[in-house]
């Protein structure tokens, strides 16, 4: 049997919660290329954080010539540089990173110089006693000190909740329709619809923190409660007259602010990596 697959990317910003850029695209296309395709929207001083399956010379290179800097979590064993580095028992150092024959064909195709990069590498003690290895263009020490990096690192958890939330929550493979253009329809609006619903939500956070101040936690938004409760009046903000709009704006605000959850920091737990049957995990509803 055979199934008509894609792959799905998006530039998201962790601190609004906002996707930046989303790309579709045939299963075909790899992880770095989509990558490749949000670096071509970078502006200078953007700093990209990444999963440790996107390090790649051309890859850092793009973000570089884009006048943005990068932190990459990077496998131990990507780089010959970064072993002797992890070996070394070192916490930091900068390194000369030279131009591997797999990036060549790359560069030249981007345009990219062939130079060697000089990056910092960054080592990160885990609770667990391992070390995790952070690759970065942030070379000045004294302008980004090495203790910043492990929250900086972890500052990019919020991507992969945001997916959870797209595959589960709004079923963002449910499409409408089989044709092409269809999925493409889907895709664009339900991200859009999340972003929006985001952007409602935000200038709530000081409203939440009033209202809960005397309780034990910090609030915020419950997102996938806000989600099932606003999705249906979204498409309303572009069909109603302005003075209904303003009501609308007020409805929503008014169930933002009653929608919450209390955040527990510091909790953790151990991750799972058994196969499970069926396509979605029970404890995640469809927003209905």
């Amino acid at each position: 049997m055979h199934f008509v697959q894609a792959r799905v990317s998006q530039m998201f910003d962790p601190l609004n919660r906002m996707t930046v850029d989303a790309i579709i695209k045939p299963k075909e296309t790899g992880e770095r290329e989509l990558a490749a395709f949000h670096f071509l929207k970078l502006m200078p001083k953007d700093l990209i954080l990444l999963d440790r399956g996107y390090p790649a010379y051309w890859l850092f290179n793009l973000v570089i010539s884009r006048g943005a800097d990068f932190c990459a979590r990077v496998q131990r064993k990507r780089w010959k540089i970064v072993r002797h580095f992890y070996n070394s028992g070192k916490m930091e150092k900068i390194i000369s990173l030279p131009i591997p024959s797999t990036s060549i064909k790359q560069c030249k195709k981007l345009g990219l110089d062939l130079k060697p990069l000089k990056l910092r590498l960054i080592r990160v003690e885990l609770d667990t006693g391992e070390a995790e290895i952070l690759i970065t263009s942030l070379l000045d020490s004294q302008k980004y000190s090495y203790e910043e990096f492990a929250e900086l690192y972890h500052l990019r958890w919020p991507v992969e909740e945001d997916y959870k939330t797209m595959k589960h929550w709004i079923e963002i493979e449910n499409f409408s329709g089989k044709s092409v253009l269809s999925v493409y329809q889907d895709f664009h609006a339900k991200v859009f619809s999340k972003n929006l619903t985001s952007a409602l939500a935000y200038p709530t956070q000081p409203e939440i923190d009033r209202n809960t101040e005397s309780r034990c936690y910090r609030y915020k938004t419950n997102f996938a409660q806000l989600l099932s409760k606003v999705k249906d009046v979204l498409p309303l903000l572009f069909l109603r007259p302005q003075d209904v709009l303003s009501m609308l704006i007020s409805d929503i605000h008014t169930i933002v602010v009653e929608t919450i959850e209390p955040i527990r920091p510091g909790r953790k737990y151990e991750r799972k990596f058994n196969r499970r049957s069926g396509r979605f995990h029970y404890g995640y509803q469809p927003i209905r």
